[in-house]
């Protein structure tokens, strides 16, 4: 419930400060564009974005006869979350790690690595299937893509506050030229700031309820580790711009990505989940 206030508060904040932007520059015509193409590039990510990660990763349908095990362990889990089974997908790499994707919980889709196979018991690899699941029951994918259309507007704004700026173009009730460059400077890094921590609330959302699913935080909580580890000794390439989709941050991190980081720190997801009693 708390992740979930979390959520709500973060998509009104980048709302409000959207609508401030769009007053500030007193632009109504100018907002009402940027407004339009953020959503309509949002949409057509929506709708299409997880064909295009599917085929960036060369995922393919996993064999039911090959990989009758996981169809199995999703078939329950999805039952016991109560939406339709997911499809499953296999991605050949050594790297562990797993996603979600799809747009709604009636065309969700899990993808996992064959390098996690090889490393996560069978309970393990069920917290980690119940994890990306809960991701698709919470809509995480749409509340995501919510929230990346409300950034993207506050970009598009700021860079043409950037290029009015610039060119000189400002009317002389409009804001100053300084004012216009700082706003389109800060007001992206503010977006983008919020997005990811919407991002990191659905991590700890997707942990909690995953282990609420199949009664057993500590067995997501052992994959954890065990991804984690092996995400440093075995990296995955990754684009950056699909690093929020993977259970384990796939990318090796510095203070300064640490910060900029859709994951929450591992060791608090840990210490969340072992917390947990049934």
């Amino acid at each position: 419930m708390i992740n979930q206030v979390k959520t709500f508060g973060f998509l009104t904040l980048l709302t409000v400060i959207f609508l401030f932007i769009g007053s500030y520059l007193a632009g109504p015509t100018g907002l009402t564009i940027a407004l339009i193409l953020a959503v309509a590039f949002n949409l057509l990510a929506y709708f299409f974005a997880h064909k295009l990660v599917l085929a960036m990763y060369h995922a393919k349908e996993a064999d039911r006869t090959k990989y009758a095990e996981i169809h199995e362990i999703v078939k329950d889990v999805a039952e016991r979350a109560s939406i339709p089974k997911p499809k499953v997908y296999i991605i050949e790499s050594d790297s562990k790690n797993a996603f979600a994707t799809g747009p709604s919980p009636k065309r969700g889709i899990v993808a996992v690595t064959t390098g996690i196979l090889d490393l996560l018991t069978k309970e393990e690899l069920r917290g980690v299937l119940a994890h990306e699941i809960s991701h698709i029951k919470n809509r995480d994918i749409l509340i995501g893509t919510i929230a990346a259309m409300i950034a993207g507007a506050i970009s598009y704004v700021a860079i043409a506050a950037r290029w009015t700026a610039l060119l000189g173009g400002a009317r002389e009730d409009s804001p100053s030229v300084w004012e216009l460059i700082a706003l389109s400077i800060i007001t992206p890094l503010i977006a983008i700031l919020i997005q990811l921590a919407v991002s990191r609330s659905r991590e700890y959302l997707a942990d909690e309820s995953g282990a609420k699913i199949i009664k057993n935080p500590n067995a997501l909580a052992d994959a954890l580790q065990k991804l984690h580890a092996a995400s440093k000794t075995t990296p995955m390439e990754t684009n950056p711009a699909t690093a929020h989709m993977f259970i384990v941050n796939p990318l090796k991190g510095s203070a300064i990505l640490n910060l900029l980081s859709t994951h929450p720190d591992i060791n608090k997801r840990i210490g969340r989940l072992r917390a947990m009693r049934f």
